[in-house]
Formats: C-alpha cells, structure tokens, sequence
C-alpha cells in the first residue's frame, strides 16, 4: 500500500512538472529609445499586456539612450549574439539596418500568426518597413511634424477661423498674411521654430520640398534636374520669415517649446509627440486653448514629412530563436499593435488602421484632426545614409541654421550641401 502511495505520488509530481514545462513562461527581452511622454505610455502598455499574459510571456523591458547610441549598441549586440528579442526601431534606419543584417524578415507566416496584413496599414507606412519586396519591421505608429497655435492669440488678431483652426492655411500668400496679422497684434514670434537645430529642421525643409513634388535622391544621385531648386526654395521661404521676424531666431528645441507655451510664439512647427506636454499643462491649468493641424500649403500640395516607431527582430548571429519564443515575440507584436489607442495620447498616430478608424480615436483631439495627413506623408528617401541620426542629416543640418537664420544665401547653402552629399 505504501508503495503504491509513494509510485502515485511520484506520477502525479512528474506529471505536474511535464505540464509545467509544457507551458513554462516565456520572457521577451524588450529594448526601446522611448522617454519623456512616450516612455510613460509605452511602460504602460507592457504592464498591460503582463498582467494579460501572465504565466504565459513576460516583457522584460529595458529602455536605451535615444539615436545613434541606441543603434551602435543594437548593431555591436546584434554581431555577437546578445541583442533582445524585439525592439522599437525607425522606419527610417531600416534600409540601413537591412544592409548590416541586423534585421530579420517579417514573414508572410508572421503576419499572418499575428493577424496583421498590408491592408492594415496606410501605403507610404507599409512602403517604409519594406525592402526589395520584403518587411523588416511592424509598424506602430507615424509621427510626423504638425502646426501647433494659440487660440486666443490668434482670435485677438482676428485670424482663427470659424472651424477653429488657423486662416490661410491652404497658400503661401495666405498663412503669411496670419503670419503678418498675428505679428501686428503685438506677438512677439508669429511662429516658433527649431532654427538652431539644423536636424530638426530637417523635417520642416523636407516637407515643403515634397510640396513641390522634390526628390532629394533620384535612383542614386542626389538633387538631381530641378530638385537643387526645390530645395533653394524652401529654404528662401524659411529665411524669409526669418528676415522678416515673421519666425524666431537660432532657437535650439526646449526654447521653442517655451516660447509657445509662454504665449511668446503664437505657433509652433513641432512633432505630433509634443500633444502630451501640451494636454498635460492645459490640465493643471497653465496652457491656453490650443490646437495642432496639419502644415500650411505654402507651395502646390500637402505633404508632410514622417518617421514610424516600428518593433523590429534583430538578427542575432549565431543565435536561433526557438519557435515558442518567435511566437512570444510575435503576440506582443501583434498585441500591442492592437491596442495602441493608448500609444495615441502620445501625440502619435496609430499605424494599424482599425484603431485610427475606431470612434475612439475619432473623438480624440487634437489628434483626429491632423491624422488626415497620412495620406500626404512623405518619409525618407530609401538609402543606408539616410534615416534619424543619418549622415544625410549630419550635412545638411551643417547649412541649415545659417541659412535660416540668414547668414548664408539659400543658393550657396544648396550648392554646398550637393557636394556634401555627393562626397557620401
């Protein structure tokens, strides 16, 4: 009897362990770049999905110095085997990334255990995450550059429409008469913009060239035919306000934040991730009534450039992910992807579109005014030297600030960053 006892205890704790190693939780190592404002929704929203997974997978998140540090770390961890298992990454280094096999595919299998197609996703996003006809990257949301204003001081000079939003939006004649009127009413800056910081500028510059219609890379050349044009004439524009103290000067990105937020600048060219610092104030009741709408035509067309967060696999050499962990991986892929309404309080725009098209989002603002534009978005051009923290950048933001700021003429800033970038 005894044996018996000790024989039917010992299957039952074997059979325990069998079940419980069938069914061992999984940790997804878990790196991003995500601070301030983002940083606070995306810890969220893995303790979120943690507490719906638990006993099942767990992310184990770690968050990393944002840009160049964040991806030399990602591409030396990578060769030697101890990268994570999923990361946040942008759009824009993934022709970069692809280049140094850092990235794996996202299969035609993955998506489909995911339950995330090209039908999900607007066409330019999709196209961002795809090389040679095939995905490196999920993405998550689109951030680009928006128009933030004052509703007050531009009700005071007489240039806020009936709809709420700025008049003349839709002609370079026209925003500059705002522009005029607001600067009349005793503004000091009709418009903040990061006039320091070439980098950023950047973003501004590259969206009123895609207004016309411009390239900065044709197949392998850069401003080639009328492109160099395209790009004078958007920085003539720009050093224009400038002169005519129509935008602020050699202002670095925490000062044009202040002069908005000071009332000192009636508008703000900014990125979409700046809406939480802005809904946060106006809650303790330091902030005016604001808004943010897409960028003013100043040329022929809309159009606004953007970057995506995206969660990305690396590649890590000598390392092979077992089935279980790629599917761990994959749900909080997809899982995140599903509910990144949240993600949208940060000012982004969600790349998977049933959330975008949800009464949710709808009715979120100002977010659901500006997100028409992802049918105007242009990102960077396909190339290993361009995407965030770029040597792409790095030339051209050399020209930028002294251009704007109107210590050099737009003619020989383009002529100088033509050369710079041919010598990449």
């Amino acid at each position: 009897m005894a044996n018996w006892y000790r024989l039917t205890k010992a299957l039952v704790v074997a059979t325990g362990l069998m079940t419980s190693a069938a069914h061992a939780q999984e940790t997804v190592v878990w790196w991003d770049f995500l601070a301030g404002g983002d940083g606070v929704r995306m810890k969220q929203l893995i303790s979120d999905f943690n507490a719906a997974h638990q006993g099942e997978i767990k992310i184990d998140a770690t968050t990393l110095e944002w840009g160049t540090p964040f991806y030399s770390k990602v591409q030396t961890s990578a060769a030697v085997g101890e990268a994570p298992d999923v990361m946040t990454y942008h759009a824009s280094r993934i022709p970069l990334a692809v280049k140094q096999g850092i990235l794996q595919e996202i299969t035609p299998e993955d998506w489909n255990t995911m339950g995330l197609g090209k039908d999900d996703y607007a066409a330019a996003t999709w196209d961002a995450v795809t090389v040679d006809g095939k995905q490196y990257a999920v993405p998550l949301d689109t951030h680009p550059i928006v128009l933030y204003y004052n509703k007050d001081l531009l009700a005071k000079a007489g240039v806020l429409g009936d709809d709420g939003k700025p008049k003349g939006m839709d002609s370079r004649e026209g925003f500059e008469a705002t522009l005029q009127a607001l600067k009349g009413s005793g503004v000091k800056f009709p418009l903040g913009s990061v006039t320091a910081d070439g980098n950023f500028m950047f973003r501004t510059i590259y969206s009123l060239m895609g207004q016309q219609d411009g390239e900065l890379m044709t197949g392998n050349e850069f401003l080639a035919g009328d492109n160099a044009e395209k790009l004078q004439n958007a920085l003539s524009v720009l050093q224009d306000w400038t002169k005519n103290g129509l935008q602020s000067t050699y202002t670095d990105y925490p000062a044009t934040v202040a002069l908005f937020t000071s009332g000192e600048a009636a508008m703000m060219i900014n990125g979409v991730w700046e809406v939480p610092t802005m809904t946060d104030l106006q809650k303790e009741g330091k902030l005016f009534e604001w808004g943010a709408v897409e960028l003013p035509v100043i040329f022929d067309h809309p159009s606004t450039y953007a970057d995506s967060h995206t969660f990305a696999i690396p590649a890590n050499k000598g390392e092979e992910m077992t089935a279980e962990k790629r599917a761990a991986v994959l749900e909080v892929i997809s899982w995140i992807s599903k509910n990144s309404l949240l993600w949208a309080t940060a000012g982004h725009i969600p790349a998977y579109g049933p959330v975008t098209a949800s009464a949710e989002y709808e009715a979120m603002e100002p977010n659901a005014t500006y997100s028409s534009l992802t049918s105007n978005m242009i990102f960077d051009p396909k190339t290993p030297l361009a995407g965030i923290a770029g040597p792409i950048f790095d030339v051209m933001s050399t020209y930028f600030v002294p251009t704007l700021n109107g210590e050099m003429e737009p003619a020989e800033a383009v002529e100088e960053i033509k050369l710079g970038l041919e010598d990449l």
